[in-house]
């Protein structure tokens, strides 16, 4: 498996998620990300719990756009019986999370220092099987840099 690398959207800025927003087929929404600021670091925070505080409701496209989301910054769909004692996000979602803040120290972080930096709480596969792990027993929680 090859490792995971920062998606390229996290510089975007607000015209950019708008643009991106409009031409994956939702342009009645393009005013909702621009004028709430949403640039690509922000779009961690994008999923169906804030999409109607944006002003977007219908529940289809509530779904539609977060899955978009998710498969944009590469991040797992949040499971309901992730066991508690794991980080409440995979991996890459932490980092996403870290580095939305802007400033020196999250300016400059990537995603290997993060990992090398956050090793012993993410290492939990290492102790027991999570609810990440796929069936065949490899997890998907901790990713392997190379």
């Amino acid at each position: 498996m090859a490792a995971p690398h920062e998606p390229e959207c996290l510089s975007w800025t607000r015209e950019q998620v708008a643009k991106w927003i409009r031409d994956s087929g939702f342009p009645q929404y393009q005013n909702c990300f621009l004028k709430n600021y949403i640039t690509g670091r922000k779009l961690i925070f994008v999923n169906c719990s804030n999409l109607p505080q944006m002003g977007i409701t219908d529940f289809e496209h509530m779904k539609a756009i977060s899955l978009l989301v998710r498969e944009l910054l590469q991040i797992e769909e949040p499971r309901w019986s992730r066991s508690i004692s794991l980080p409440h996000r995979d991996t890459m979602g932490l980092f996403l999370e870290k580095k939305a803040p802007t400033g020196k120290n999250t300016d400059s972080l990537t995603l290997q220092e993060f990992v090398q930096e956050n090793q012993d709480q993410l290492s939990s596969c290492n102790t027991y099987k999570c609810m990440c792990c796929s069936d065949a027993g490899k997890c998907t929680a901790v990713p392997k840099l190379q």
